[in-house]
């Protein structure tokens, strides 16, 4: 079999966290008086890590560096206590680990999350399987599309990116996969259209988790 191993993009991917994001934000955006976004408006903003998100979200006139990494920090700290509250697996997705865990198939999970808080949601919420390594932003990693993550993943899983399938939601992912030299797979479930994932060179296109299985048995 070509393939050895997974690299899941966490959120729009494994998780739907749309909603402690959302509601996270908007508690931050009432605190300075800002006015708050529709939940729907948030598969635009996310993906590109946290403090794009808070730049995205703040009204143009207001931001300034400052107040981006006031909201920045009162930001990480609303969705570390919230960031669990609704966010769920997506359906499909533990029979799709179960089925790669039978397969001996290494697993690994790059986010643009910041780090602690992405590895607080892998251990909390997808407890039951082994995620050999869970990466989120840090001073060490910085955010997709950089492939630096993807790479140092490679390396720890013992695996060339030939040999790897990178399955994000994104177009950030995507370019990330690509650039690492990594297998670009779409996750069609998750925050952006396919239209955005086959501009970024996907690969493949999932339309239900359990489909990658297929991709699998045909390598």
């Amino acid at each position: 079999m070509k393939f050895k191993g997974v690299i899941f993009d966490l959120d729009g991917t494994l998780v739907n966290s749309l909603e402690d994001i959302a509601d996270s934000m908007n508690n931050v955006l009432r605190k300075y008086g800002f006015p708050a976004h529709e939940l729907q408006a948030y598969k635009h903003f996310i993906g590109n890590g946290m403090n794009n998100l808070v730049y995205e979200v703040l009204p143009e006139a207001y931001r300034e560096e400052e107040l981006i990494t006031r909201c920045f920090d009162l930001m990480k700290e609303e969705y570390r206590n919230n960031c669990t509250n609704k966010t769920q697996p997506y359906d499909g997705i533990g029979e799709l680990l179960n089925e790669l865990t039978a397969r001996k198939m290494k697993l690994a999970v790059l986010s643009n999350k910041v780090d602690d808080l992405t590895k607080k949601v892998v251990m909390t919420l997808l407890p039951n399987w082994n995620f050999e390594v869970v990466i989120g932003v840090s001073a060490e990693i910085p955010r997709k599309p950089n492939p630096l993550g993807a790479l140092l993943i490679s390396r720890k899983l013992g695996i060339h990116p030939e040999n790897l399938i990178y399955v994000g939601d994104t177009g950030v992912d995507m370019q990330a996969a690509n650039s690492a030299g990594a297998y670009a797979v779409g996750a069609l479930w998750g925050f952006r259209p396919k239209e955005e994932l086959t501009a970024a060179d996907a690969k493949y296109l999932l339309n239900y988790p359990l489909e990658l299985i297929q991709l699998l048995e045909k390598s």
